[in-house]
């Protein structure tokens, strides 16, 4: 059901879910539990941002002096403030802000700085963040913006769905240290899975419970039942983090029973009795994660979740069948008994243990 709304929102260009602040700071800390300094004297650079609607530059400023920020950059595209109806909201923080046009506040987008004490009480926080109009819109593809992108050392927010492909080539064109929010299926793109085969990129610490709750500001009509009225949130199972900023939960080995050992107390394998071969590939189809054999020396075929679980020192990937070429599969797909399998991710053990 989630999933169905995000494709909708996609191919909508309804691109307005703001993360949880909790959220932003659950990853966060992954991060900083791994490496308790990494983004001491950095540059974070919150693209695609608003601090009135945004969470990623409310945490960042309040946060600014604990993380040991050197400076904190957001960008608001023009037309992102809009409200159900889609009339622009003219918030409070923009009409207190000395720099605040009427004439431009719906044309021009805004480029919010945080590098020092602005109100003099001995501390930069939120209450330091102040804003001026860029020259264009804000486009995170506009060269001003893109100028910004060259400065800083991370870049962190929540892309717009339907521009995730073209975000994420604007970020690895200067290979920039990044944690970024996308649908799940983007890792069958034949742009973003060689960039987690070769370790440039791969998803993040996750979501509590794999559920992802977004608020959304535009018409919610066709929510079509994911959209929660008493949390006032929009809820994804289909979303998760990605990035290239290394935490401790994908170095965790995953725990595997024996081919045997599945087959006899698994109940997912026990109904099937055996693993299936594919018609069209010398490896065995895997369904779920949790019944891949700790002794098969072949080729796996898993579902894309399992990259929710991947350790690069226990796997190798190989391929996606998703898009891999035609002579590889002989129809760009694989069968197990003349059924067409989901996009699978081909795996095998780095080593097998005795």
């Amino acid at each position: 059901m989630g999933n169905n709304y995000l494709t909708k929102a996609k191919n909508e260009k309804n691109d307005e879910f703001y993360t949880q602040y909790y959220d932003i700071e659950r990853e966060i800390n992954a991060y900083l539990e791994f490496n308790p300094n990494i983004f001491k004297n950095k540059i974070v650079l919150c693209p695609c941002d608003d601090p009135e609607w945004s969470n990623f530059t409310r945490y960042f400023a309040q946060n600014f002096e604990k993380l040991k920020l050197k400076k904190l950059i957001s960008t608001c595209y023009a037309f992102a403030s809009k409200g159900i109806n889609g009339k622009y909201i003219v918030t409070t923080f923009e009409r207190k802000n000395k720099s605040f046009d009427k004439n431009k506040v719906e044309i021009k987008g805004k480029n919010f700085i945080l590098d020092k004490d602005i109100n003099n009480d001995q501390k930069i926080n939120i209450e330091d963040l102040n804003y001026k109009y860029l020259n264009g819109d804000g486009d995170f593809r506009s060269k001003e913006v893109t100028e910004l992108r060259n400065e800083a050392d991370f870049i962190i927010t929540n892309p717009p769905f339907s521009l995730f492909r073209e975000f994420l080539v604007w970020i690895m064109e200067v290979k920039k240290k990044f944690i970024i929010i996308g649908n799940m299926n983007v890792i069958t793109y034949k742009e973003v899975f060689p960039l987690i085969k070769n370790n440039k990129m791969w998803l993040g610490n996750g979501f509590n419970a794999g559920n992802a709750y977004f608020y959304t500001p535009v018409d919610r009509k066709y929510a079509n039942g994911v959209y929660d009225e008493k949390k006032g949130l929009v809820k994804f199972r289909n979303v998760c983090w990605f990035s290239n900023l290394d935490h401790g939960r994908r170095h965790q080995e995953l725990p595997l029973m024996t081919m045997k050992d599945n087959l006899r107390y698994n109940k997912k394998m026990k109904k099937k009795g055996s693993y299936e071969k594919y018609d069209n590939y010398d490896g065995i189809e895997v369904s779920f994660t949790n019944v891949i054999p700790s002794d098969y020396h072949g080729i796996m075929g898993v579902p894309v979740s399992f990259l929710n679980k991947y350790n690069p020192h226990q796997f190798e990937l190989l391929k996606c069948s998703a898009y891999s070429d035609k002579k590889c599969f002989g129809s760009g797909a694989l069968y197990v008994n003349g059924k067409k399998q989901y996009a699978r991710i081909l795996i095998k053990h780095r080593k097998i243990k005795d």
